[in-house]
């Protein structure tokens, strides 16, 4: 039944592959185009969904509908919650917080790509926007999305045994229409989007790894050192593939959390100390005081930073969002709803306050003293973070553990992107032949190495358009699920109500 999605999928997406290497101009020029059509008539768009499906949460875990448990009133969690936060947060951010974690807030700070609200660049007022802004980004907006895609799957999954896949969301709308061509086209949209905006981290990932040894070791990162890199890493991700949840994720998941906490903790002792916890207090209160101003769609001066950045991001976290809710439904039975939605949007809120501000401090503090080579602008966005830890204690060992890191988030978005996509393929089957949980990760490293021989920065653009692109047709999904999500849980509270004594 579930094979059209499994082929069309895969087709597609090799078809993809290879037109980018062939003919990388026209799949360039083609994605291009369409990323400005979007940008220049569905910015407002991405804007009220996202901010609606953020109020749609709230509203949820505020309300009796909270009280619902996922799998049922008797349903126990299978794992602990440190394992589970850890597993949520290594699927839904990995590879953007290294990327980007020093990066962002410089950019904002020093004018790379606007500023935002359009602040003078290199002043106070300029430091702490960088820091609300970032904050703003990587906050509870994304978080949102994927908390609505992953309760949906798992309410429509674990309480009404409809298959663990992107199409259970639309049964109130389509009813039985999911299991025929209607289905399937969603679910193949849910694959290509997934593929989308897991492609750009991993070729986030692959550009800052080569980056980072080419730095560290004087190693040219030349096109047969960042393919070996990927054969590597790939590798690694079958072998956790294979190994399934809990011998595979589950432990890259807990390794990552630590080496993270690991350079977070150096960076925040070994650099400005006392600057990074006054910034503790700069974002939040920075965050208060300018998500309402940068969530407005109307009358933006900044169009440039307002595209090139926050468009940009809810665009991608949506086009991840089948991704990063597929793997927190499967990993999150047993949950109430409110539990469920106070931990997905306030846990990666604090950790993201926590690591920005201590990555985004250190690099604007080098810049407004003019130590290293961070004083004179980015060059490279892979390179921010190296250049950042070269002028602070033990450079070698930071930058090591830096790209060790690097490398097991790569493995981890990897693995968990195959387990996802193999799902969604096999009709939300999740014992599907180990066969084909191994073909996904092959695939992915394929896409990998596909867009570093294409042109490396060309492709990932191309990319990056795609997500844009991509991310648009899911926004719908998005709305969509909201829709059919309220009227499951109310049905569902009416039941259990019902039961109750008394009733």
């Amino acid at each position: 039944m579930h094979n059209p999605v499994f082929f069309i999928s895969a087709i597609l997406i090799i078809a993809f592959v290879l037109l980018s290497l062939i003919f990388p101009h026209i799949s360039q020029d083609g994605l291009e185009t369409t990323k400005a059509w979007t940008l220049r008539y569905f910015d407002w768009f991405f804007v009220i969904a996202t901010n609606f499906v953020l109020f749609f949460c709230v509203a949820v875990a505020i309300s009796p509908l909270g009280k619902i448990r996922l799998g049922g009133q008797g349903a126990k969690p299978e794992f602990t919650i440190v394992s589970w936060i850890a597993m949520l947060f290594s699927a839904g951010v990995g590879i953007g917080m290294l990327f980007y974690g020093a990066a962002e807030p410089m950019a904002y700070y020093t004018d790379w790509g606007g500023t935002p609200l359009n602040v003078e660049a290199l002043t106070p007022e300029a430091e702490r926007l960088a820091l609300g802004a970032t904050v703003f980004h990587w906050g509870l907006t994304p978080w949102a999305v994927y908390a609505v895609i992953g309760l949906a799957l798992a309410f429509f999954s674990f309480n009404k045994g409809l298959p663990l896949t992107i199409r259970s969301t639309f049964y109130p709308i389509l009813g039985d229409r999911i299991w025929g061509w209607p289905g399937h086209l969603i679910d193949i949209l849910a694959v290509i989007a997934t593929l989308f905006g897991l492609a750009t981290s991993l070729g986030f990932g692959a550009q800052q790894a080569a980056t980072g040894i080419s730095f560290l070791f004087g190693v040219d990162a030349s096109l047969t050192s960042q393919l070996l890199l990927i054969v590597v890493i790939s590798g690694l991700a079958i072998i956790s593939v294979i190994r399934g949840i809990d011998g595979g994720i589950k432990l890259l998941s807990n390794i990552n959390m630590f080496l993270a906490a690991l350079l977070l903790a150096f960076v925040f002792v070994a650099g400005p100390t006392m600057q990074i916890f006054q910034g503790f207090g700069t974002a939040v209160a920075s965050y208060a005081e300018y998500a309402i101003p940068l969530s407005d769609w109307t009358g933006r001066e900044d169009k440039i930073w307002y595209h090139g950045w926050t468009i940009f991001y809810w665009a991608w976290w949506i086009s991840w969002s089948p991704f990063v809710g597929m793997f927190i439904a499967r990993i999150s039975r047993g949950r109430t709803i409110r539990q469920f939605l106070t931990v997905v949007l306030i846990v990666p809120v604090i950790v993201a306050i926590i690591w920005f501000t201590t990555f985004g401090v250190t690099a604007i503090e080098q810049v407004k003293e003019g130590v290293g080579q961070l004083p004179a602008g980015i060059s490279e966005v892979p390179l921010v973070l190296f250049q950042m830890l070269e002028n602070m204690p033990f450079p070698f060992i930071a930058s090591s553990l830096a790209i060790l890191l690097l490398i097991v988030f790569f493995v981890t978005s990897s693995d968990s992107g195959s387990l996802v996509i193999d799902a969604i393929t096999a009709g939300g089957r999740t014992d599907a032949p180990v066969a084909q949980r191994i073909f996904w990760a092959v695939l992915q490293g394929m896409v990998a190495a596909a867009l570093l021989v294409g042109g490396g920065a060309t492709a990932l653009g191309t990319l990056q358009a795609g997500a844009i692109a991509s991310g648009l047709p899911f926004t719908v999904v998005l709305l969509v699920c909201c829709y059919s999500l309220f009227k499951g849980l109310m049905s569902e509270y009416r039941l259990l109500s019902a039961r109750k004594p008394g009733h």
